[in-house]
């Protein structure tokens, strides 16, 4: 089964190359796209600007999104989120620098999933993305949901608010 990429928007090559390692190293198989700035990745959530071919470019399973971004903020790129209906019920992880209370809740306010302070170790980075991929990208089973002819591993599924989103 193929599962969805995860999609990095980092504008730093820096963080970038760590995430993917810890990725790598927690064992999370999916693969990681990265948007440079925020307005790449609106283009890519759009299918914009060489984003076209959604075979080589497929929406993400969950969005890794850092706030201090060239060209359009990260706020920016979830409000457009929000706003699409293709795209609102991605799933948003907030990794950002900043552990200001305003940032924090205005990225809750408009949406997020979830908010993360980048470590400056990466030690603690590797703890963090094992902790996104328990969270957002192990297969969990609901009450009910199982069923005798589908094996338990044939569907991974998150929690959002309350309902629970295909991620493969």
């Amino acid at each position: 089964m193929i599962t969805r990429p995860i999609l990095l928007v980092e504008d730093e090559p820096t963080n970038v190359f760590f995430f993917q390692h810890a990725a790598t190293k927690v064992g999370i198989t999916n693969v990681v796209q990265v948007a440079r700035d925020g307005r790449e990745a609106l283009d890519y959530l759009g299918g914009h600007g060489g984003f076209e071919d959604r075979t080589k470019f497929p929406l993400p399973g969950i969005v890794i999104l850092d706030l201090k971004l060239p060209h359009a903020t990260g706020f920016e790129v979830l409000q457009y989120m929000r706003a699409d209906p293709w795209l609102r019920s991605l799933i948003v992880v907030i990794l950002s620098s900043s552990a200001s209370d305003d940032d924090i809740n205005r990225a809750y306010a408009l949406g997020a999933n979830a908010y993360l302070v980048k470590p400056f170790n990466l030690g603690e980075l590797i703890s963090v993305v094992q902790s996104v991929k328990d969270f957002w990208l192990t297969p969990i089973s609901r009450p009910g949901s199982e069923r005798a002819d589908a094996p338990a591993s044939s569907s991974k599924c998150s929690r959002r608010r309350g309902t629970w989103l295909r991620l493969a």
